[in-house]
């Protein structure tokens, strides 16, 4: 049905930046090992100590034209102090040395006239910055009354990710658990675009990432392009890469219908994704950064 076949692309969206889970930890060229590696994320983290990207997501199908449809917000930052669990049983806050990754996407009026149902997308990647593997990731997908919250929980050491899903509406269903294999280091659908910018981006190669949402585990084979122009952009004129994603087919994680997916990253240190684009038989979906905020690291003082 529609209804669902969209919800599953915002959904994805939610993280079209995200989705350039494109270049994540997985890099596969060509004459990558069989033992796969991570390759070390860079010392200096463009997005901390702390960073805000605000993006507007725009429809447009034949007569409609970039109709303003969803707002997406994308935090990353340093974890306070660890303090002890609320007395309810709720953990204990992430550990200093956690980098939070969050990413906030909420429907706009035209998406529940187009589509019938308001839609609102929380997901939470808590990440060991030594070597940016995901450590946890908790969702909460809200579609009109339907409701589903999720926590997956890696183990990159046993190669697993265990994945739990409930329905708050329905306290006495049992949760859905899965538990799924992890063939090589694997990044959440948050922790991706931010692995993806610790990165250099080399146009020309192609790669095929691993990323777990869901309870599954898809390969995404993605291709960086080099652009000759530059973008216009709340950033200025800029450099960009694009970096095009497979994202479309069976065992991929839009496994419904044909379409496309593009991103424009900045072509400098700070590899800011600033807009993607996502084309589908029931019409086109562009994300543009409107707005960044970010708190520069502290110089030490001589």
């Amino acid at each position: 049905m529609p209804r669902r076949i969209m919800s599953k692309i915002t959904a994805t969206t939610a993280a079209a930046l995200l989705l350039a889970v494109v270049l994540s930890s997985v890099v596969l060229a060509k004459d990558t090992p069989k033992e796969r590696t991570q390759p070390a994320a860079a010392a200096a983290m463009p997005f901390v100590p702390s960073e805000e990207l605000v993006y507007e997501g725009e429809f447009t199908k034949m007569l409609l034209r970039g109709i303003d449809i969803a707002e997406l917000r994308f935090k990353a930052f340093r974890a306070a102090a660890a303090t002890q669990g609320a007395a309810d049983g709720q953990a204990a806050a992430a550990a200093p040395s956690t980098l939070l990754l969050t990413t906030d996407v909420v429907s706009k009026g035209f998406f529940s006239k187009l589509f019938g149902v308001n839609f609102k997308f929380h997901a939470e990647s808590q990440v060991a910055p030594e070597d940016f593997y995901p450590v946890r990731t908790t969702k909460k997908d809200e579609q009109g009354k339907r409701v589903r919250t999720s926590e997956a929980v890696f183990d990159q050491q046993a190669k697993t990710v265990e994945y739990t899903e409930r329905d708050p509406n329905n306290a006495g269903q049992a949760p859905r658990v899965i538990t799924a294999v992890l063939n090589g280091p694997t990044q959440d659908i948050v922790s991706a675009i931010y692995f993806l910018r610790t990165q250099p981006l080399t146009p020309g190669q192609t790669f095929n990432i691993a990323v777990s949402d869901s309870g599954r585990v898809f390969q995404v084979p993605a291709t960086v392009v080099a652009e000759k122009k530059k973008m216009k952009s709340v950033l200025g004129k800029v450099s960009v890469v694009r970096v095009d994603v497979d994202l479309f087919g069976p065992g991929r994680p839009v496994e419904e219908g044909k379409g496309k997916m593009s991103i424009w990253v900045t072509n400098d240190e700070r590899r800011v994704p600033i807009k993607a684009r996502l084309s589908h038989e029931m019409g086109q979906l562009d994300i543009t950064l409107k707005s960044i905020h970010r708190d520069e690291p502290q110089v030490a003082q001589k």
